[in-house]
């Protein structure tokens, strides 16, 4: 097996690992307009931090291709509270769907990352070169140390398997499926209920910070899309970029939602709450140079959000 042919996905028995979860729907429903077969299946049916039982229905159902979208995740607060959980079941996971997809055949195998494997002060935009090259954000880090473990297994499977592994890493992501728990979710499910809430009880929404950082939000079907685009073309050692080709500020991003909500009540920022790193944006130039690029405009996006979010809700 050669790790630097295209591939093909037509005809292909494909896994989803995950596909219950944002990410992993999203590919699921562009894999839906290829002509592919699409397997998934079940935490109740598959617990992915148990070996034999990964290894086994892997070799019962010899998937071609694999996109590893599953994983225990979560905010903050989730971090901080259940560190163990982070590392264990991440690492976990990774390690029996990486050794369980090599002994089953697979052809290929794509690792979904997340930005936050970069050092907590990378250059901006972050590039794939800095990974390893500073300490880690500590809000996230027993996440992150999964994820990098398993950016190096990739590398380790390439050169040690020839196998054809890749590993992607996106921007912040947003779109159906997201997390809406507001103990739990990120910043645009976050805003979106307080905004909404505001509209119905009357504003104005208060806002950490100055609004002034700027962040890299990508629609998560605009992802899906980029992923099978990697999964048909790449094969590197090193994980590549995904993001939205631009950033947006926190008051922005709130300005956009309360139109998309038609919210008029105004915001204010709470300047005795911390901003973050002024700037967090993936360095996304070796994907665009590819030939790819987003279609889903910010303010496009966070209305399909906003309409899917109303429903879930309601």
């Amino acid at each position: 097996m050669t790790a630097n042919a295209p591939f093909e996905i037509k005809g292909k028995r494909i896994w989803v690992a995950g596909h219950t979860g944002m990410v992993g729907g999203a590919i699921c429903r562009r894999l839906a307009a290829e002509d592919c077969e699409v397997l998934t299946v079940g935490r109740a049916e598959l617990d992915l931090r148990r070996q034999a039982d990964t290894e086994a229905w892997l070799a019962g159902n010899k998937p071609d291709a694999v996109f590893m979208a599953a994983g225990t995740v979560g905010g903050i607060v989730a971090n901080d509270t259940y560190p163990a959980d982070f590392i264990y079941d991440n690492a976990a996971m990774i390690a029996n769907v990486l050794e369980g997809a090599r002994k089953s055949g697979v052809e290929k195998l794509m690792l979904l990352g997340s930005s936050c494997i970069y050092p907590k002060l990378c250059p901006q935009p972050m590039p794939e070169s800095a990974l390893m090259t500073g300490p880690l954000e500590p809000t996230s880090q027993w996440y992150a140390v999964a994820k990098i473990m398993g950016v190096h297994m990739v590398e380790a499977y390439r050169r040690q398997h020839g196998l054809d592994y890749i590993s992607v890493v996106p921007a912040n992501l947003y779109g159906p499926g997201d997390d809406l728990d507001p103990a739990t979710s990120h910043v645009i499910p976050a805003l979106m209920g307080r905004i909404l809430k505001a509209k119905e009880t009357g504003g104005p929404v208060t806002i950490w910070g100055s609004g002034s950082p700027r962040r890299d939000f990508l629609y998560v079907d605009d992802a899906a899309d980029a992923l099978i685009f990697l999964m048909r073309r790449y094969s590197e050692a090193q994980p590549i970029n995904v993001g939205s080709g631009g950033d947006v500020s926190i008051k922005e991003l709130a300005e956009t939602i309360a139109e998309a909500a038609g919210y008029t009540g105004g915001f204010e920022f709470d300047a005795t709450k911390p901003d973050g790193m002024p700037l967090k944006r993936v360095d996304d130039r070796r994907m665009l140079d590819m030939g790819w690029k987003p279609s889903v405009s910010l303010a496009d996006g966070l209305r399909r959000m906003l309409a899917w979010y109303t429903a879930q809700s309601s």
